[in-house]
């Protein structure tokens, strides 16, 4: 599970920090950067694509449904509206592995069509019971993310947007851990390799903002079950509540988490400012690897 071929992209697992860059086409992203609010959209994710690429960023993530707390779902057809032009026009362009965010098996299906390499399921394969085996026939590797969101447990503030509040764990490490195992065994059973398991903690997603804190502080634990693991913490509420800062202010912040979250054992961060985490992780890179 040391190296993993993406694309035309090689993976080689503990030799640094890899970058994926964030591509919203949304109307409704928490961070303020969803593209589609002008007529150019898929201009514009594809520009965007591009300086990604020429920024550092080893990988591309394409969503079509804002996950900020509170946020309403959207339509399969929709969503395939909005993600499969960006993903064919985006393969045309750069030479980058292209991942699709998305917990519908219909959509990743059909942006694997487009040219997708990977999925990105925020519900760890859990939402969906076609996905594990869609990803499994299609040969894609999938990054399965822990996931106890829930709308009752979403407030929002007018300056700061929304987090989570009263989500309760038994022992916070421990049952993110053992939900992540449920994912990985999911994709076990349908016959996803392990070599195309990827975990991530779900930093933002149905935890109050000290369980992102100590998650994030603790991230080398879940490094004990044997994946790769991709942090997501890039300008998230609970940077914005520590720091009292909306989410167009948190780049330093950001740019802790992501040192402190390297120094954790962090493989991939996923993040919207792809060129300062790209150098902040190049520093951390240097100094702790």
């Amino acid at each position: 599970m040391n190296t993993l071929k993406i694309g035309s992209s090689t993976f080689e697992w503990g030799s640094q920090t890899y970058v994926m860059g964030i591509i919203n086409v949304t109307p409704d992203s928490f961070s303020g950067d969803g593209l589609l609010h002008d007529d150019d959209w898929i201009e514009q994710a594809v520009a965007q694509g591009i300086r990604f690429a020429q920024e550092g960023a080893h990988m591309l993530d394409v969503g079509g449904e804002s996950t900020r707390p509170g946020a309403e779902s959207v339509k399969t057809d929709d969503e395939l509206g909005r993600v499969v032009p960006v993903i064919r026009a985006l393969a045309l362009a750069v030479d980058l592995p292209i991942s699709v965010d998305t917990y519908k098996a219909a959509v990743a299906e059909a942006a694997l069509d487009a040219g997708a390499h990977l999925v990105n399921d925020v519900w760890g394969l859990r939402m969906d019971p076609n996905m594990a085996d869609l990803c499994a026939k299609r040969d894609a590797p999938v990054i399965v993310m822990h996931n106890r969101s829930h709308p009752r447990n979403a407030v929002q503030e007018a300056q700061l947007g929304g987090r989570y509040v009263g989500t309760a764990y038994n022992d916070l490490l421990g049952d993110v851990a053992k939900e992540l195992q449920l994912s990985i065994n999911l994709a076990k059973e349908a016959g996803i390799p392990d070599e195309h398991i990827i975990i991530d903690p779900g930093i933002g997603f149905g935890k109050t903002v000290e369980q992102n804190l100590a998650l994030l502080n603790h991230l080398d634990h879940f490094k004990l079950l044997g994946y790769p693991v991709l942090l997501g913490p890039s300008n998230k509420s609970f940077i914005g509540f520590t720091l009292n800062l909306p989410p167009d202010d948190r780049v330093e912040g950001t740019g802790a988490a992501i040192a402190i979250g390297i120094d954790r054992g962090a493989d991939i961060i996923r993040v919207h400012q792809v060129k300062e985490m790209s150098r902040i992780a190049a520093m951390t890179d240097a100094i702790v690897r």
